[in-house]
C-alpha cells in the first residue's frame, strides 16, 4: 500500500513585501507595498498586518519616527499606508504580518527614499 505524500506547504520565506515605488515626495503621502508569493510571483491578498513602524534608521536616525496608518487597499495583494514624511532621506518601513495558511510571521524591512 502506497501512502500519499503530504501536500507541500509554502514556507514563510516564499513570501515577500515589495515597495511599489521606492521613491516618494516629502510630506503627507501614500505609499503602496505589494505582498507576493515568490515562487509564482502572484499577489497575496488578505494578509493581516499587525505591526508597522516607520523610522530613519538607514540614515542613522532610528529615533526619528513618523506616524503610519494602513488605509484601504487599491487592489488585492497591495497594502496601502498613509504617512507623514517630515524629512528627506531614507526611511525604513518595518512590517510584521500573518499570511493566510501560514503558521509563521512574515517580517520585512523596506527602505524608501524621500525627495523634496
Amino acid at each position: 500500500m502506497l501512502l500519499a505524500a503530504p501536500a507541500a506547504r509554502a514556507a514563510i520565506a516564499d513570501y515577500e513585501f515589495r515597495l511599489v515605488d521606492a521613491q516618494v515626495k516629502k510630506g503627507l503621502t501614500i505609499f503602496d507595498v505589494r505582498l507576493i508569493h515568490k515562487p509564482d510571483a502572484k499577489p497575496v491578498p488578505d494578509a493581516v498586518i499587525f505591526t508597522t513602524r516607520l523610522d530613519m534608521a538607514p540614515d542613522d536616525m532610528e529615533s526619528m519616527t513618523s506616524a503610519i496608518a494602513q488605509v484601504k487597499s487599491p487592489e488585492p495583494g497591495v497594502y496601502r499606508f498613509k504617512v507623514d514624511l517630515t524629512d528627506e532621506g531614507r526611511w525604513r518601513l518595518s512590517l510584521a504580518a500573518k499570511v493566510q495558511g501560514e503558521a509563521e510571521t512574515l517580517q520585512s524591512r523596506l527602505v524608501v527614499k524621500v525627495t523634496p
